[in-house]
């Protein structure tokens, strides 16, 4: 199997991760940020990954360490499990709708960091949380878990579909991405012979 498990403690933050690639997409969420808990249960879910994550951060300021730091240790377990990449698909890609919503995710395991976040949400807050917060989890996950990484919401007249539907597609080309690939059995799915 396909698993990892990485801790985080900083001053801010004290985060714990269990990562299964091969799971079947059960989540056990305790980040004390509702609304993320509920957009990493869709990664999970859509992703057919198994994650438990436990963190404590200093949520009496605001969410944002919380969130960030969450990516980064996320990213940093992603990278553990996927090796050397051979024998993966590499890349993945997704298109989500939820009624009015539709937003399109690209993943390439590319070893090398890039975020191109297209999403301009209707309202800034969806209840106590801050939209912002959703580049900063996948900054930090793309930082530490080393792909290129492109969204965009192409439709979405209602915050809470639009950044489900990011997280739905994102769960979906990550799955895609880290799939088996039968006729390349043992080879690193680059020119460069290296990812």
């Amino acid at each position: 199997m396909r698993r990892a498990q990485v801790t985080r403690n900083t001053l801010e933050t004290q985060i714990s991760i269990d990562l299964n690639l091969d799971g079947t997409g059960k989540s056990v969420l305790e980040t004390g940020v509702p609304f993320l808990d509920h957009m990493l249960d869709q990664i999970a879910r859509h992703g057919m990954i198994d994650l438990e994550i436990a963190a404590k951060g200093d949520l009496h300021i605001d969410a944002h360490h919380t969130v960030e730091d969450i990516g980064i240790t996320f990213g940093q377990a992603f990278t553990k499990t996927v090796g050397d990449k051979k024998g993966l698909r590499r890349y993945g890609h997704a298109y989500v709708p939820l009624d009015e919503a539709l937003s399109r995710v690209v993943i390439d395991l590319s070893g090398r960091p890039g975020l191109v976040f297209n999403v301009d949400f209707v309202r800034a807050r969806i209840g106590d949380f801050d939209v912002d917060l959703i580049r900063e989890f996948f900054q930090g996950f793309t930082n530490h878990g080393l792909i290129t990484l492109h969204i965009d919401n192409i439709s979405g007249k209602n915050a809470h579909h639009q950044a489900e539907t990011v997280f739905k597609a994102f769960g979906r080309a990550l799955r895609m991405a880290i799939e088996h690939d039968s006729a390349a059995s043992g080879i690193i799915p680059s020119t460069k012979g290296t990812l």
